[in-house]
């Protein structure tokens, strides 16, 4: 129980400050995305040993793969997917498809809130610079979380 206390407070902890960072600077820093792939890797290790280092890996993987598409396609940032395949390596891959569909989700609502914002804010009018931009991060972060808080019930 202990390990499971301490890998949500990990993943709470980290992928709030990428969500933060997102909103302020527009950007996912690589040592964040770094550092959380390591943690959940250790985590998946410390839960369940070697095949649960093999089961978070691949989610991490098969994460960045889809979130370089995404990219490809033009719905995420480069960041994004980092960030994506980060938050991927705390659960394992047979939590992938909850993962994509929860994360997808809170982006949904995160894009009603944002663009009914900046049109009640008369913010549709900015620039195209980074901040006219979604902050994906928020979402991810936030679906992140939702999972994670769902299979601790």
């Amino acid at each position: 129980m202990a390990v499971a206390t301490i890998w949500l407070a990990a993943l709470s902890v980290t992928s709030g400050l990428g969500a933060l960072l997102d909103v302020v600077t527009r950007k996912l820093p690589n040592w964040l995305s770094l550092l959380m792939l390591v943690g959940g890797l250790g985590f998946g290790f410390a839960l369940d040993g070697w095949s649960g280092l093999g089961l978070h890996f691949l989610h991490a993987v098969l994460a960045l793969g889809l979130g370089y598409l995404l990219f490809i396609w033009g719905v995420f940032g480069g960041g994004d997917g980092k960030f994506y395949a980060a938050c991927a390596a705390f659960f394992p891959v047979t939590q992938m498809l909850w993962h994509f569909v929860i994360i997808t989700f809170a982006g949904l609502i995160l894009a009603i809130i944002w663009f009914t914002a900046k049109r009640g804010f008369g913010l549709h009018k900015r620039k195209k610079d980074d901040f006219a931009k979604l902050p994906y991060g928020v979402a991810i972060a936030s679906g992140s979380v939702a999972l994670a808080l769902y299979g601790m019930q």
